[in-house]
């Protein structure tokens, strides 16, 4: 126990130091505007990575261009990362995307109206079909179905019928018959 006061008092500060550090790492671990902000720039991250992945980074395609006097294959190699058939893909899905949220335009309404009256002034016989045959397929399950119940029924007063007459008859009472069950009083 050699250690003195100003030793203890140091170590209590430095102990003090590091919670007071680690208290504030976890609140900032915690604090919901903390965890916000590194998702955001998480997802900045990610986004800029795909960005450069599909479109090649613009100092990717900077260097291909300078090198391309000096080396060919080089920069043929720098511009092939960045696949121009995956670009347009994703700007063809983007346009869709903002196609979908534009409001449509009378003409187009109209269109589709008319196009929806079509669908269902032919589709009506189609469905007609569909209906009358699940009709007919219903029909003929019920009838199955009935076939089924009565085979079951009669098979059950068939098995009914025969354990009746197969159960013992317990006309003696002395226990003494062919029966392997006793009665409750008596003795073996």
């Amino acid at each position: 126990m050699g250690t003195s006061t100003e030793e203890l008092s140091n170590d209590i500060a430095h102990t003090r130091q590091e919670l007071t550090q680690d208290v504030d790492a976890l609140q900032d671990k915690v604090s919901p505007s903390a965890i916000i902000e590194r998702r955001k720039s998480a997802m900045r991250g990610r986004l800029a990575a795909a960005k450069d992945k599909v479109m090649g980074g613009g100092q990717d395609t900077a260097r291909g261009v300078s090198s391309a006097s000096s080396s060919a294959g080089g920069a043929i190699e720098d511009r092939v990362e960045g696949s121009p058939l995956a670009a347009g893909l994703v700007a063809f899905g983007a346009g869709l995307l903002i196609a979908g949220l534009i409001p449509a335009t009378k003409a187009e309404a109209q269109g589709a109206q008319r196009l929806k009256e079509a669908a269902q002034e032919h589709g009506q016989p189609v469905i007609d079909q569909a209906r009358s045959a699940a009709q007919e397929v219903g029909d003929q399950l019920k009838e199955k179905a009935s076939e089924a119940v009565d085979e079951v029924r009669s098979s059950t007063q068939e098995s009914a019928d025969r354990v009746k007459e197969e159960a013992p008859t317990g006309s003696s009472g002395d226990g003494s018959g062919d029966s392997p069950y006793r009665s409750p009083g008596s003795t073996i």
